[in-house]
């Protein structure tokens, strides 16, 4: 049996609640799995539909997570448990350490999370909640270097990148809603992605208006919600963009898979916003999995995602001439199709089944 703790799971929505679906859905191949998981709305309805073994923690959010380290510490103690997983430090922070060395654990790091001043109050937290692990794994090169520069010394640091089940089929009603959004656009370009600073929407839409002239017909759908929702949708009016950008704030997976598979570009140049940066970039291999490049910033993990030159390109997020570049090279001489076609091939090597057997590897 594989345990897994975590702060982040469906049915919320995210790249990390993702993210932990499908490492645990993966371990299922290998045996049983108790899920640790807080609870949401709809939690109940997603549940009873999943082969998984879920355990909801519900309550206020300050005490929550010592309810479920309680829960957790008492299962492990109870059961013979061949690993245990978690999200987050703050996940294996108040797990006994006599539970903990019962069985191998792994405790995951993103970025953003650990990216704390070196000797401040939560790094000496953060780094002593680390040190409990068996195995750190951190979603790209980036944030193995990142957690070595704020202190961290063990030697028990591994990158596996998250995993992507992608290509879903995409139903015959999501795909003709989908060419309805887009419609005769000429390219069809396309974010998934929060709309926070690091995500860099606001020079998205500059870009899109600095493109015009060169493609009349562009399109660019943008999928997901944050706090930026409100700039950019006044940016959207100054910019007089109300033809060529639609934001979509809420969309089924059908929907988001659909647009994914008919667009001609994934773009998301994040940049590094206070001390939130991209540590990885799912999104550009759930593109990749639909024959679709990525054109991604340099700040962060972004780099383990798209191949510079291959499955797509590498910018300056900070530069809105570099951005403008980057498409127009992405564009030129049909190199969008040569993009696509390596990033569908890239993209296999993120499949779930693959990804679980490295964490596998490390227990033998």
């Amino acid at each position: 049996m594989f345990v897994v703790a975590t702060r982040n799971f469906p049915p919320d929505l995210g790249g990390m609640q993702n993210l932990m679906e499908g490492l645990s859905n993966g371990l299922l191949n290998h045996g049983p799995v108790k899920v640790f998981a807080d609870s949401f709305a709809n939690a109940e309805t997603y549940d009873a539909s999943s082969k998984l073994q879920i355990q909801r923690i519900g309550g206020f959010k300050i005490f929550r997570k010592f309810r479920k380290a309680s829960l957790v510490n008492e299962f492990l103690n109870k059961n013979q448990v061949r690993a245990v997983f978690f999200d987050h430090w703050k996940s294996i922070e108040n797990i006994k350490i006599e539970a903990l060395n019962k069985q191998p654990s792994f405790c995951l790091i993103h970025s953003k999370e650990i990216n704390h001043d070196q000797g401040s109050s939560l790094n000496k937290r953060m780094l002593a909640a680390l040190s409990r692990a068996t195995f750190i794994i951190a979603n790209s090169n980036f944030t193995k270097n990142l957690i070595k520069e704020k202190g961290m010394t063990a030697t028990n640091i591994h990158v596996i990148h998250p995993g992507c089940n992608y290509p879903i089929t995409v139903s015959a009603e999501a795909n003709t809603k989908a060419q309805q959004l887009f419609g005769q656009a000429n390219p069809k370009i396309i974010t998934v992605a929060r709309l926070d600073k690091r995500k860099n929407h606001e020079k998205i839409l500059m870009t899109i208006k600095n493109l015009i002239p060169k493609f009349p017909n562009i399109k660019y759908i943008s999928i997901g919600d944050g706090e930026e929702k409100n700039n950019l949708l006044k940016l959207k009016t100054e910019l007089s963009l109300n033809k060529e950008v639609e934001f979509i704030f809420n969309s089924s997976e059908q929907e988001k898979v659909a647009l994914l598979s008919n667009a001609d570009l994934c773009f998301m140049p994040s940049i590094i916003s206070k001390k939130s940066v991209e540590g990885f970039g799912i999104t550009f291999i759930e593109a990749a999995a639909y024959g679709v490049g990525s054109i991604g910033g340099k700040d962060g993990g972004q780099v383990d995602a798209i191949q510079h030159n291959q499955t797509g390109l590498i910018c300056d997020g900070n530069d809105l001439s570099a951005i403008y570049e980057a498409i127009i090279k992405f564009f030129e001489n049909n190199n969008n199709k040569k993009f696509g076609a390596a990033a569908k091939e890239f993209s296999k090597k993120f499949n779930w089944s693959l990804i679980v057997k490295e964490y596998l590897k490390l227990l033998n």
